[in-house]
């Protein structure tokens, strides 16, 4: 007995050894090609790389390298690419690329992406941007837009209050608008910019926070007013310019409506291609007994 296990144990090891493993794989890949009509050579599946591959071949090498590839480059991208089609036609042979998720959605990706091409082939007409801008106008519609000063006051300090010294600065800067020339300096230090140009709501949130964003909303373009609260002290305001938006006209904004309404259009296709392909298919789902609460296994159609 003592033999038996020192000999399962010699083979143990050994099997764990590489040498080994590759050694065995090469067997086990001869077993599996002499099960067919003999040695790989006797019927070798057929590769052509035709003009059209190469020119695809020389076109990402340019854009890689920013040159076009010599005769000899383009002869090895061939090679390479003869090389690539060799294993991966008979890695799938082995079966190789079944239940790995990497390949699973690189598959997916590529069949998406070919109906999206075919899908792209067709561009939008003047009447059809024009009735994509009618139905989704927030998709492009411009947000009002203010150019603003302001003035900081802090909520702290024990010399003075706030409130009463941010009222007081402003019926001097009403009164005084020479004062106004240097804003910065009439307020207390503060990391806050002293203004901004052209700034949206969400901009001018970003920045001073929501309360703010809506007073300069609301404020009267031409003049001092406030103070006005937010999370960080009080502030007065100075509106300088204020832009209205509204919804462009189709030339204003003909670049972003064919981009969102081929982006539309190809998540459309991408969906009535897959429903016609899932079509053919008997699908079950089994969920859990506790998904569906009643013990049953979901199906699918």
């Amino acid at each position: 007995m003592s033999a038996k296990y020192a000999l399962l144990s010699l083979l143990g090891r050994g099997l764990r050894e590489p040498l080994l493993q590759f050694l065995l794989l090469g067997s086990g890949l001869f077993v599996l090609y002499s099960l067919g009509d003999g040695a790989p050579s006797a019927t070798p599946d057929r590769i052509v790389v035709d003009e059209a591959q190469v020119g695809r071949l020389a076109e990402q090498f340019q854009r890689t390298w920013m040159r076009p590839p010599t005769p000899g480059e383009l002869e090895g991208l061939a090679e390479d690419f003869v090389k690539e089609e060799v294993l991966y036609r008979e890695a799938v042979a082995l079966g190789l690329d079944r239940d790995e998720l990497v390949i699973r959605r690189r598959m997916r990706q590529k069949m998406e992406f070919l109906n999206a091409d075919l899908a792209e082939q067709k561009k939008p007409t003047e009447a059809e941007l024009q009735a994509y801008l009618d139905e989704y106008p927030d998709k492009f519609r411009r947000p009002e837009r203010v150019s603003f000063q302001q003035i900081f006051v802090s909520p702290e300090g024990a010399e003075k209050d706030p409130r009463a010294f941010a009222a007081d600065l402003l019926a001097r800067l009403r009164a005084e608008p020479g004062l106004a020339s240097d804003p910065g300096s009439l307020g207390d230090p503060t990391l806050l910019p002293p203004g901004m140009e052209r700034a949206s709501a969400r901009e001018v949130a970003a920045v001073f926070g929501s309360a703010l964003a809506e007073a300069v909303a609301q404020a009267d373009p031409g003049g001092w007013s406030g103070p006005y609260p937010s999370s960080y002290g009080l502030h007065l305001l100075f509106v300088t310019d204020r832009e209205p938006g509204g919804l462009p006209s189709l030339d204003e904004v003909r670049p972003a409506a064919e981009r969102e309404w081929l982006h539309d259009r190809r998540q459309d296709a991408n969906e009535r291609f897959y429903e016609a392909l899932r079509g053919r298919y008997r699908v079950e789902i089994r969920l859990p007994d506790a998904a569906d609460g009643d013990g049953q296994a979901g199906q699918g159609r």
